[in-house]
Protein backbone atom coordinates (compact mmCIF):
# COMPACT_ATOMS: atom_id res chain seq x y z
CA UNK A 1 0.00 0.00 0.00
CA UNK A 2 2.47 2.60 0.93
CA UNK A 3 4.43 1.34 -2.72
CA UNK A 4 1.17 2.89 -4.49
CA UNK A 5 1.30 5.72 -2.65
CA UNK A 6 4.93 6.58 -4.11
CA UNK A 7 3.54 5.93 -7.79
CA UNK A 8 1.82 8.34 -10.00
CA UNK A 9 -0.90 7.82 -12.69
CA UNK A 10 -0.78 6.59 -15.82
CA UNK A 11 0.25 9.52 -18.06
CA UNK A 12 1.45 12.27 -15.45
CA UNK A 13 4.90 12.32 -14.31
CA UNK A 14 7.09 14.22 -11.92
CA UNK A 15 10.10 16.77 -12.55
CA UNK A 16 12.78 17.71 -10.37
CA UNK A 17 16.04 19.06 -9.70
CA UNK A 18 18.35 19.64 -12.82
CA UNK A 19 15.46 19.04 -16.13
CA UNK A 20 12.79 21.35 -13.93
CA UNK A 21 15.13 24.08 -13.87
CA UNK A 22 16.02 23.22 -17.76
CA UNK A 23 12.20 23.80 -18.19
CA UNK A 24 11.76 26.47 -16.56
CA UNK A 25 14.42 28.22 -18.40
CA UNK A 26 13.21 27.43 -21.42
CA UNK A 27 9.90 28.34 -20.95
CA UNK A 28 11.27 31.64 -19.84
CA UNK A 29 13.45 32.06 -23.41
CA UNK A 30 10.11 31.77 -24.90
CA UNK A 31 7.64 33.85 -23.29
CA UNK A 32 10.82 36.45 -23.62
CA UNK A 33 10.54 36.28 -27.47
CA UNK A 34 6.96 37.12 -27.04
CA UNK A 35 7.26 39.89 -25.07
CA UNK A 36 9.57 41.40 -27.70
CA UNK A 37 6.81 41.12 -30.42
CA UNK A 38 3.98 42.33 -28.20
CA UNK A 39 2.51 39.70 -26.71
CA UNK A 40 0.76 40.49 -23.01
CA UNK A 41 0.18 37.15 -20.49
CA UNK A 42 -3.22 36.28 -19.72
CA UNK A 43 -4.26 33.02 -17.62
CA UNK A 44 -7.13 30.92 -17.98
CA UNK A 45 -9.11 28.52 -15.42
CA UNK A 46 -7.25 25.21 -15.12
CA UNK A 47 -10.87 23.91 -15.74
CA UNK A 48 -13.84 25.21 -17.54
CA UNK A 49 -17.71 24.22 -18.38
CA UNK A 50 -18.03 21.46 -20.34
CA UNK A 51 -19.45 23.57 -23.35
CA UNK A 52 -16.48 25.60 -24.21
CA UNK A 53 -15.11 22.57 -25.26
CA UNK A 54 -17.88 20.41 -26.96
CA UNK A 55 -17.77 19.62 -30.80
CA UNK A 56 -18.87 22.58 -32.09
CA UNK A 57 -15.72 24.23 -30.92
CA UNK A 58 -13.58 21.63 -32.75
CA UNK A 59 -11.81 20.76 -29.76
CA UNK A 60 -10.53 16.88 -28.56
CA UNK A 61 -13.63 14.29 -28.44
CA UNK A 62 -15.90 13.89 -25.31
CA UNK A 63 -14.10 10.63 -24.46
CA UNK A 64 -10.10 12.37 -24.01
CA UNK A 65 -11.87 15.20 -21.76
CA UNK A 66 -11.37 14.70 -17.81
CA UNK A 67 -14.63 15.78 -17.22
CA UNK A 68 -16.23 16.32 -13.42
CA UNK A 69 -19.08 17.55 -11.71
CA UNK A 70 -19.38 20.51 -9.25
CA UNK A 71 -21.49 21.16 -6.17
CA UNK A 72 -24.27 22.37 -8.18
CA UNK A 73 -24.13 19.36 -10.36
CA UNK A 74 -22.47 21.03 -13.69
CA UNK A 75 -20.22 19.33 -15.99
CA UNK A 76 -17.05 20.64 -15.71
CA UNK A 77 -13.75 19.76 -17.87
CA UNK A 78 -10.10 20.14 -17.11
CA UNK A 79 -8.74 22.48 -20.30
CA UNK A 80 -7.55 20.05 -22.98
CA UNK A 81 -6.88 23.30 -25.19
CA UNK A 82 -5.97 26.28 -24.46
CA UNK A 83 -7.63 28.24 -27.72
CA UNK A 84 -11.25 27.90 -26.83
CA UNK A 85 -10.62 28.84 -23.21
CA UNK A 86 -8.86 32.28 -24.39
CA UNK A 87 -11.64 33.01 -27.34
CA UNK A 88 -14.39 32.84 -24.32
CA UNK A 89 -11.74 35.20 -22.20
CA UNK A 90 -11.63 37.71 -25.48
CA UNK A 91 -15.45 37.48 -26.23
CA UNK A 92 -16.13 38.27 -22.27
CA UNK A 93 -13.47 41.05 -21.62
CA UNK A 94 -12.68 42.50 -25.08
CA UNK A 95 -16.09 42.29 -26.35
CA UNK A 96 -16.24 46.14 -27.91
CA UNK A 97 -11.83 46.05 -28.47
CA UNK A 98 -11.65 46.81 -32.67
CA UNK A 99 -7.59 46.73 -32.30
CA UNK A 100 -5.89 43.35 -32.59
CA UNK A 101 -5.02 41.90 -29.60
CA UNK A 102 -2.07 40.35 -28.79
CA UNK A 103 -1.94 37.70 -26.42
CA UNK A 104 0.44 34.54 -25.15
CA UNK A 105 0.23 32.13 -21.80
CA UNK A 106 1.71 29.05 -20.12
CA UNK A 107 -1.07 26.64 -19.37
CA UNK A 108 -1.62 22.75 -18.69
CA UNK A 109 -3.85 21.29 -20.62
CA UNK A 110 -5.41 17.75 -19.69
CA UNK A 111 -6.50 15.03 -22.32
CA UNK A 112 -7.35 11.55 -21.78
CA UNK A 113 -5.34 9.67 -24.17
CA UNK A 114 -5.81 5.61 -24.06
CA UNK A 115 -2.93 3.84 -22.16
CA UNK A 116 -1.73 2.35 -24.71
CA UNK A 117 -1.07 5.14 -26.74
CA UNK A 118 2.24 5.66 -24.46
CA UNK A 119 1.63 9.55 -24.19
CA UNK A 120 1.11 12.19 -21.21
CA UNK A 121 -1.67 12.94 -20.07
CA UNK A 122 -0.57 16.16 -18.81
CA UNK A 123 1.27 18.50 -21.00
CA UNK A 124 2.58 21.72 -20.69
CA UNK A 125 1.09 24.68 -23.29
CA UNK A 126 2.92 27.88 -24.03
CA UNK A 127 1.34 30.14 -26.98
CA UNK A 128 0.42 33.37 -28.72
CA UNK A 129 -2.68 34.40 -30.37
CA UNK A 130 -3.20 37.32 -32.35
CA UNK A 131 -6.97 38.06 -32.31
CA UNK A 132 -8.84 40.72 -34.79
CA UNK A 133 -6.29 40.75 -37.48
CA UNK A 134 -6.97 38.67 -41.03
CA UNK A 135 -3.64 39.22 -43.24
CA UNK A 136 -0.92 37.50 -44.54
CA UNK A 137 0.99 40.03 -42.55
CA UNK A 138 -0.23 38.31 -39.23
CA UNK A 139 -0.20 34.54 -39.92
CA UNK A 140 3.74 35.33 -41.03
CA UNK A 141 4.10 37.02 -37.65
CA UNK A 142 2.97 33.57 -35.93
CA UNK A 143 5.32 31.82 -38.11
CA UNK A 144 8.45 33.80 -37.28
CA UNK A 145 7.40 33.93 -33.56
CA UNK A 146 7.28 29.73 -33.82
CA UNK A 147 10.82 30.09 -35.73
CA UNK A 148 12.69 32.25 -33.15
CA UNK A 149 10.67 30.52 -29.78
CA UNK A 150 12.25 27.20 -30.75
CA UNK A 151 15.63 28.68 -31.88
CA UNK A 152 15.41 30.72 -28.27
CA UNK A 153 15.33 27.27 -26.67
CA UNK A 154 18.99 26.28 -28.49
CA UNK A 155 17.09 23.78 -30.91
CA UNK A 156 19.00 24.48 -34.67
CA UNK A 157 17.65 21.66 -36.98
CA UNK A 158 13.55 22.09 -37.26
CA UNK A 159 11.32 22.29 -39.85
CA UNK A 160 7.63 24.28 -39.98
CA UNK A 161 5.01 22.61 -42.12
CA UNK A 162 2.41 25.47 -43.74
CA UNK A 163 -0.78 24.02 -44.90
CA UNK A 164 -4.25 25.61 -46.04
CA UNK A 165 -7.50 23.63 -44.93
CA UNK A 166 -9.53 25.99 -46.99
CA UNK A 167 -8.06 24.34 -49.93
CA UNK A 168 -9.24 20.85 -49.12
CA UNK A 169 -12.44 22.36 -47.97
CA UNK A 170 -12.86 24.24 -51.22
CA UNK A 171 -12.69 21.00 -53.19
CA UNK A 172 -14.32 18.91 -50.95
CA UNK A 173 -17.67 21.44 -50.91
CA UNK A 174 -17.33 21.55 -54.77
CA UNK A 175 -17.49 17.56 -54.63
CA UNK A 176 -20.29 17.68 -52.81
CA UNK A 177 -19.12 15.56 -49.82
CA UNK A 178 -21.00 15.66 -46.74
CA UNK A 179 -19.94 16.11 -43.69
CA UNK A 180 -18.55 12.62 -42.71
CA UNK A 181 -17.28 11.85 -45.97
CA UNK A 182 -15.15 14.99 -45.80
CA UNK A 183 -13.93 13.93 -42.43
CA UNK A 184 -13.14 10.45 -43.78
CA UNK A 185 -11.16 11.86 -46.67
CA UNK A 186 -9.52 14.15 -44.58
CA UNK A 187 -8.02 11.45 -42.34
CA UNK A 188 -7.15 9.46 -45.07
CA UNK A 189 -5.41 12.60 -46.76
CA UNK A 190 -3.64 13.16 -43.15
CA UNK A 191 -2.03 9.72 -43.08
CA UNK A 192 -0.80 10.06 -46.39
CA UNK A 193 -2.78 6.68 -47.36
CA UNK A 194 -2.86 6.76 -51.21
CA UNK A 195 -4.89 3.71 -51.77
CA UNK A 196 -7.61 4.97 -49.45
CA UNK A 197 -8.14 7.75 -51.05
CA UNK A 198 -8.40 6.42 -54.24
CA UNK A 199 -10.98 3.71 -53.02
CA UNK A 200 -13.27 6.55 -51.17
CA UNK A 201 -13.22 8.31 -54.49
CA UNK A 202 -14.45 5.51 -56.58
CA UNK A 203 -17.82 5.58 -54.53
CA UNK A 204 -18.16 9.14 -54.72
CA UNK A 205 -19.06 10.79 -58.03
CA UNK A 206 -17.53 14.13 -58.81
CA UNK A 207 -15.89 16.19 -61.70
CA UNK A 208 -12.84 14.77 -63.15
CA UNK A 209 -10.43 17.59 -62.27
CA UNK A 210 -11.89 17.68 -58.80
CA UNK A 211 -11.14 13.88 -58.34
CA UNK A 212 -7.44 14.60 -59.80
CA UNK A 213 -6.59 17.02 -57.23
CA UNK A 214 -7.98 15.34 -54.42
CA UNK A 215 -6.15 12.24 -55.28
CA UNK A 216 -2.47 14.37 -55.45
CA UNK A 217 -3.05 15.78 -51.83
CA UNK A 218 -1.54 13.20 -50.24
CA UNK A 219 1.91 13.68 -52.33
CA UNK A 220 1.23 17.44 -52.15
CA UNK A 221 4.38 18.57 -49.79
CA UNK A 222 7.84 20.34 -50.30
CA UNK A 223 8.57 23.46 -51.28
CA UNK A 224 5.94 26.14 -52.28
CA UNK A 225 7.32 25.58 -56.15
CA UNK A 226 6.21 21.93 -55.56
CA UNK A 227 2.92 23.52 -54.76
CA UNK A 228 2.18 25.70 -57.08
CA UNK A 229 2.48 22.99 -59.70
CA UNK A 230 -1.42 22.00 -58.47
CA UNK A 231 -2.71 25.62 -59.43
CA UNK A 232 -3.47 25.21 -63.30
CA UNK A 233 -5.85 22.20 -62.59
CA UNK A 234 -8.24 24.00 -59.68
CA UNK A 235 -10.87 25.97 -60.91
CA UNK A 236 -12.65 26.24 -57.68
CA UNK A 237 -12.30 29.57 -56.10
CA UNK A 238 -12.05 29.02 -52.72
CA UNK A 239 -8.83 26.96 -53.33
CA UNK A 240 -7.32 29.05 -55.37
CA UNK A 241 -7.74 31.89 -52.80
CA UNK A 242 -6.13 29.58 -49.94
CA UNK A 243 -2.81 29.19 -52.75
CA UNK A 244 -2.40 33.01 -52.98
CA UNK A 245 -2.75 33.31 -49.51
CA UNK A 246 0.31 30.43 -48.79
CA UNK A 247 1.99 32.85 -51.37
CA UNK A 248 1.47 36.39 -49.84
CA UNK A 249 2.86 34.39 -46.61
CA UNK A 250 5.97 33.13 -48.28
CA UNK A 251 6.65 36.70 -49.60
CA UNK A 252 6.69 37.93 -45.92
CA UNK A 253 8.78 35.25 -44.49
CA UNK A 254 11.35 36.01 -47.38
CA UNK A 255 11.46 39.83 -45.50
CA UNK A 256 11.91 37.93 -42.16
CA UNK A 257 14.74 36.26 -43.35
CA UNK A 258 12.77 33.07 -42.44
CA UNK A 259 11.83 30.62 -45.47
CA UNK A 260 14.57 28.29 -45.10
CA UNK A 261 12.74 26.68 -42.13
CA UNK A 262 10.01 26.56 -44.05
CA UNK A 263 8.17 23.66 -46.21
CA UNK A 264 4.70 23.57 -47.62
CA UNK A 265 2.39 20.22 -47.43
CA UNK A 266 -1.62 20.82 -48.77
CA UNK A 267 -2.09 16.98 -47.23
CA UNK A 268 -1.73 18.24 -43.68
CA UNK A 269 -5.40 18.39 -42.50
CA UNK A 270 -5.63 19.30 -38.41
CA UNK A 271 -8.67 17.14 -36.72
CA UNK A 272 -9.35 20.69 -34.95
CA UNK A 273 -12.69 21.63 -36.65
CA UNK A 274 -12.15 25.32 -35.86
CA UNK A 275 -9.51 25.92 -38.09
CA UNK A 276 -10.40 28.14 -41.06
CA UNK A 277 -7.43 28.81 -43.02
CA UNK A 278 -3.75 28.52 -43.01
CA UNK A 279 -2.15 25.88 -40.58
CA UNK A 280 1.16 24.81 -39.17
CA UNK A 281 3.25 22.24 -36.97
CA UNK A 282 7.08 22.33 -36.43
CA UNK A 283 9.11 19.25 -36.73
CA UNK A 284 12.33 18.37 -35.38
CA UNK A 285 14.57 14.62 -35.09
CA UNK A 286 14.50 13.17 -31.50
CA UNK A 287 10.55 13.20 -30.70
CA UNK A 288 7.72 11.11 -33.12
CA UNK A 289 5.45 14.15 -32.63
CA UNK A 290 5.11 17.81 -33.81
CA UNK A 291 6.81 20.14 -31.23
CA UNK A 292 4.26 23.21 -32.32
CA UNK A 293 0.58 23.48 -34.00
CA UNK A 294 -1.56 26.02 -34.62
CA UNK A 295 -3.25 27.98 -37.22
CA UNK A 296 -6.41 30.30 -38.67
CA UNK A 297 -9.36 30.32 -36.57
CA UNK A 298 -11.63 33.03 -37.97
CA UNK A 299 -14.69 31.63 -36.97
CA UNK A 300 -14.17 29.99 -33.15
CA UNK A 301 -14.70 33.56 -31.12
CA UNK A 302 -18.10 34.14 -33.18
CA UNK A 303 -19.35 31.51 -31.36
CA UNK A 304 -18.87 33.38 -28.01
CA UNK A 305 -20.44 35.94 -29.21
CA UNK A 306 -17.50 38.14 -31.12
CA UNK A 307 -17.24 37.89 -34.31
CA UNK A 308 -13.56 38.56 -35.58
CA UNK A 309 -10.78 36.13 -36.88
CA UNK A 310 -7.45 34.88 -35.16
CA UNK A 311 -4.57 33.01 -35.53
CA UNK A 312 -2.26 31.35 -33.02
CA UNK A 313 0.19 28.25 -31.98
CA UNK A 314 0.59 26.22 -29.23
CA UNK A 315 4.44 24.76 -28.33
CA UNK A 316 4.21 21.65 -26.65
CA UNK A 317 7.13 21.68 -23.74
CA UNK A 318 7.72 18.20 -23.10
CA UNK A 319 8.24 17.45 -26.32
CA UNK A 320 10.66 20.39 -27.19
CA UNK A 321 12.71 19.06 -23.81
CA UNK A 322 12.53 15.58 -25.02
CA UNK A 323 13.90 16.93 -28.80
CA UNK A 324 16.78 19.03 -26.61
CA UNK A 325 17.97 16.23 -25.01
CA UNK A 326 18.07 13.47 -27.66
CA UNK A 327 19.88 15.73 -29.94
CA UNK A 328 22.33 16.83 -27.10
CA UNK A 329 21.98 20.39 -26.72
CA UNK A 330 22.89 22.16 -23.56
CA UNK A 331 20.65 24.42 -21.47
CA UNK A 332 22.77 26.63 -20.06
CA UNK A 333 21.47 26.99 -16.58
CA UNK A 334 22.43 27.90 -13.04
CA UNK A 335 22.42 25.19 -10.51
CA UNK A 336 25.00 25.79 -8.61
CA UNK A 337 23.99 26.34 -4.83
CA UNK A 338 25.82 27.21 -1.62
CA UNK A 339 25.45 25.67 1.55
CA UNK A 340 26.33 27.05 5.37
CA UNK A 341 26.54 24.55 7.56
CA UNK A 342 26.81 25.80 11.70
CA UNK A 343 26.73 24.35 14.68
CA UNK A 344 23.28 25.97 16.88
CA UNK A 345 25.72 28.19 18.70
CA UNK A 346 27.05 29.46 15.33
CA UNK A 347 23.74 30.47 13.75
CA UNK A 348 24.24 34.04 14.08
CA UNK A 349 27.66 33.91 12.03
CA UNK A 350 26.04 31.29 9.75
CA UNK A 351 22.79 33.75 8.99
CA UNK A 352 25.16 36.99 8.53
CA UNK A 353 27.35 34.62 5.67
CA UNK A 354 24.01 33.65 4.25
CA UNK A 355 22.56 37.09 4.33
CA UNK A 356 26.25 38.28 2.29
CA UNK A 357 25.86 35.88 -0.38
CA UNK A 358 22.30 36.05 -1.12
CA UNK A 359 22.42 39.88 -1.61
CA UNK A 360 25.00 38.87 -4.30
CA UNK A 361 22.39 37.07 -5.72
CA UNK A 362 23.56 33.46 -4.72
CA UNK A 363 21.41 30.59 -3.64
CA UNK A 364 22.30 29.68 0.04
CA UNK A 365 20.67 26.64 1.73
CA UNK A 366 21.18 27.12 5.79
CA UNK A 367 21.91 23.87 7.47
CA UNK A 368 21.91 23.05 11.30
CA UNK A 369 24.87 20.53 11.46
CA UNK A 370 23.53 16.42 12.53
CA UNK A 371 26.60 16.18 14.78
CA UNK A 372 26.51 12.22 14.24
CA UNK A 373 27.44 12.97 10.48
CA UNK A 374 30.72 13.53 9.36
CA UNK A 375 31.87 16.49 6.43
CA UNK A 376 32.41 13.84 5.03
CA UNK A 377 28.87 12.56 5.32
CA UNK A 378 27.66 15.80 4.13
CA UNK A 379 30.07 16.10 0.93
CA UNK A 380 29.14 12.74 -0.24
CA UNK A 381 24.92 13.64 -0.03
CA UNK A 382 25.27 17.25 -1.75
CA UNK A 383 26.98 15.46 -4.92
CA UNK A 384 23.23 14.08 -5.23
CA UNK A 385 22.00 17.79 -5.55
CA UNK A 386 22.90 21.01 -6.69
CA UNK A 387 25.61 22.00 -3.75
CA UNK A 388 28.57 22.83 -4.94
CA UNK A 389 30.54 25.03 -2.15
CA UNK A 390 29.94 24.42 1.53
CA UNK A 391 30.69 26.98 4.10
CA UNK A 392 31.53 25.21 7.39
CA UNK A 393 31.10 27.47 10.64
CA UNK A 394 32.80 26.37 13.94
CA UNK A 395 33.67 27.61 17.33
CA UNK A 396 31.54 30.99 17.30
CA UNK A 397 31.48 31.89 13.92
CA UNK A 398 35.50 32.38 14.41
CA UNK A 399 36.44 29.71 12.33
CA UNK A 400 34.87 29.67 8.64
CA UNK A 401 36.23 27.05 6.25
CA UNK A 402 34.80 26.44 2.78
CA UNK A 403 34.55 23.33 0.73
CA UNK A 404 34.51 22.85 -2.36
CA UNK A 405 32.97 19.68 -4.21
CA UNK A 406 33.76 18.72 -7.68
CA UNK A 407 32.40 15.70 -10.11
CA UNK A 408 33.17 13.28 -6.90
CA UNK A 409 35.94 15.47 -5.39
CA UNK A 410 35.63 17.47 -2.51
CA UNK A 411 38.45 20.20 -2.68
CA UNK A 412 39.07 22.42 0.74
CA UNK A 413 40.55 25.67 0.78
Amino acid sequence: MKKQLLHTPDGVRDIYREECVKKLTVEKGIRKVFRTYGYEEIETPTFEFFDIFTKERGSVTTQEMFKFFDRDNNTLVLRPDVTPAIARCVAKYFMDEDTPLRLCYLAKTFINNSSYQGRLKEMTHTGAEMVGEDSAAGDAEMIAMVVEALKSSGLKEFQVELGQVEFFRGLADEAGMDEETQENLRELIENKNIFGVEELMKTHPMQEHVRKVLMELPQLFGSLSDILKIKDMVKNERAIKAIDRLEQVNEILKLYGLEDYVSYDLGMLSKYKYYTGIIFKAYTYGTGDYLVTGGRYDKLLVQFGKDTPAVGFAIVVERLMQALDRQNIQIPVKTVNTAVIYRQEDFKQALKIAASLRSQGEAVQLIQRNLEKTEEDYCRSFMKGPVRRLFVVEKGGETVREVYISEGQEEKK
